[in-house]
């Protein structure tokens, strides 16, 4: 008889729907250790405009995967499962449960499917289908996968890039490779994995962002980015491309208002939001909905 596998819990929903607070007071309540899974915690000096955990709760409750890179710093999925396997074996090590906590979906995909091919892209051949314009690169790729491409979305030039790539250097189709890809093991298979998306009123939501961006802006998210852009922030593009971060560059170069700036930041925000939601309705699998307004204890996240 197989021995029954490890639960391995994660909480996740839109941006500003409590995820934080809920998990610190489930973990409290269980004995449990935070394991992040947003793709901004981990860089150092990204603190106000990513609602990172602060100091005071990452004492209630031990974090990991938070501050772990450099601004200049390239995070990768496979860097972060590698890093959230041994953080998980670590807890377990002593005893304890872990909660992943996020929203980010390229890295919270990783719980419940295979998120990186076997398929090692020289430098020279990155270099070779970085010079091709983007219709160059289409009709590569076309020439090489005269069957057809699949499902992949010709009209983005990064997943194009890599589609290429990854056809030159194995000499196999998108779809032989997606169909290999496809039957690989998810990399956290060897844990029972239980999901529960928080889910918040469309009108409470827009007042917890409203609420949030205020905050940040009074609790310094300006001198945040200008301390950041000394540092890197402008060379990393998912760093300074994230909301806050993006319309803060434009208020500091003069291509926004001040007087509109927590106004842009609440409005691309909302925009995320809807996003996310149909991300995890499209993405994840079938996984516990718990509506925020009605949770009376943090137990409830959770069926035991």
């Amino acid at each position: 008889m197989a021995a029954e596998k490890s639960v391995l819990r994660v909480l996740t929903g839109c941006t500003a729907a409590g995820k934080t607070e809920w998990a610190l007071r489930w973990a409290e309540a269980r004995g449990a250790e935070i394991v992040s899974c947003d793709s901004l915690l981990f860089y150092r000096g990204m603190d106000i405009g990513t609602a990172k955990p602060t100091a005071v709760e990452r004492a209630r409750v031990p974090h990991h995967l938070i501050d772990v890179c450099e601004m200049t710093e390239q995070m990768n999925v496979t860097r972060y499962v590698a890093m959230a396997r041994r953080a998980l074996g670590d807890i377990a090590a002593r005893g304890r449960e872990a909660l992943v906590v996020g929203g980010s979906g390229f890295y919270l995909k990783a719980f419940f499917s295979p998120v990186a091919d076997e398929v090692a892209v020289p430098a020279a051949i990155r270099a070779e289908v970085a010079a091709l314009a983007p219709d160059a690169a289409v009709e590569k790729l076309r020439a090489l996968n005269p069957g057809g491409l699949g499902a992949l979305d010709v009209a983005n030039p990064r997943r194009v890039a890599r589609a290429l790539e990854r056809c030159l250097v194995s000499g196999r189709t998108v779809v032989e490779l997606a169909e290999e890809f496809a039957r690989q093991p998810p990399p956290f298979a060897d844990w029972r994995v239980e999901l529960t998306r928080i889910e918040c009123e469309p009108a409470e939501l827009v007042r917890r962002i409203e609420a949030r961006v205020a905050a940040m802006l009074r609790d310094g998210l300006v001198e945040e980015v200008r301390r950041l852009i000394g540092v890197g922030l402008k060379e990393n593009p998912s760093a300074a491309r994230a909301i806050g971060y993006r319309e803060t560059i434009d208020f500091i170069e003069g291509r926004l208002p001040r007087e509109r700036l927590a106004a842009e930041m609440a409005k691309n925000t909302r925009a995320l939001v809807k996003k996310q939601r149909t991300w995890f309705r499209t993405q994840l699998p079938a996984h516990r909905v718990v509506a925020a307004e009605a949770l009376r204890n943090a137990r409830e996240l959770f069926a035991f």
